[in-house]
């Protein structure tokens, strides 16, 4: 569905992704972790087309999507929940779920779109006419998934979805990405609690100073060794 192939990007002179190959297969969930710096976010912003490619090339289902702008990509189906959330804070619920239906056809399945979002997440129609800058660390993370699933993607991209939030809500949070990946969309996760990520995934890919030093199935990877001692302290 998604595939990189030896994809690198820089800041100026600074190389921060080296030949990045490594693709998404319909109906997978599939996880990219790695250190802070690995080049995790820099990856899922180069497939976004928020940073140029120094090198490689980017297809979405046998089409070159490198070089569009971001607009375009989003319109063939890939939706970018970004770290940090990104909500507008003085923007109700409502509204900030309904930025993410900018295209013509998530506008025209808006209402549709939104009855779902609701039903993966009740509490968020509880509170659609709240501020969203007042709402606690996990309803801005719904909020923040929602408005990615308010684009219709076939392929959702989320960065670091679980980070700064309460056990319970980490726990909600896989759970609605089980869900979402089990209606049939594609997940690629970069993700920093790698237990749960690993756990949740078909496959993974681990990224070491912007390069993909290992790959497999998310069991295969759980039971490495190396990867034991490096990221769980085992």
């Amino acid at each position: 569905m998604l595939r990189l192939d030896g994809v690198e990007v820089a800041y100026g002179g600074l190389q921060a992704v080296r030949g990045v190959s490594l693709e998404v297969r319909e109906g997978e969930i599939v996880s990219v972790i790695g250190s802070n710096g690995a080049g995790k976010t820099t990856t899922l912003r180069a497939v976004s087309g928020l940073l140029p490619l120094r090198g490689g090339r980017i297809t979405l289902e046998g089409g070159r999507i490198d070089g569009q702008p971001p607009r375009a990509i989003v319109e063939r189906g890939i939706g970018h929940v970004p770290e940090g959330r990104q909500l507008f804070p003085s923007l109700n619920v409502l509204e900030n779920l309904e930025m993410g239906a900018r295209t013509p056809r998530a506008r025209a399945a808006r209402g549709d779109t939104l009855r779902q979002v609701f039903e993966l997440f009740p509490r968020l129609e509880e509170r659609k006419r709240q501020a969203a800058g007042t709402l606690s660390g996990g309803e801005q993370q719904m909020v923040a998934i929602g408005r990615g699933l308010m684009s219709l993607p076939r392929l959702l991209m989320l960065d670091e979805p679980s980070l700064g939030l309460s056990l319970f809500m980490v726990s909600t949070v896989f759970h609605i990405i089980a869900e979402i990946n089990r209606r049939g969309t594609a997940i690629l996760l970069v993700e920093q609690n790698v237990f749960r990520a690993l756990t949740l995934s078909h496959r993974g890919y681990v990224l070491e100073n912007g390069e993909i030093v290992m790959a497999g199935s998310g069991r295969d990877l759980l039971r490495d060794e190396q990867l034991r001692r490096a990221y769980l302290g085992l």
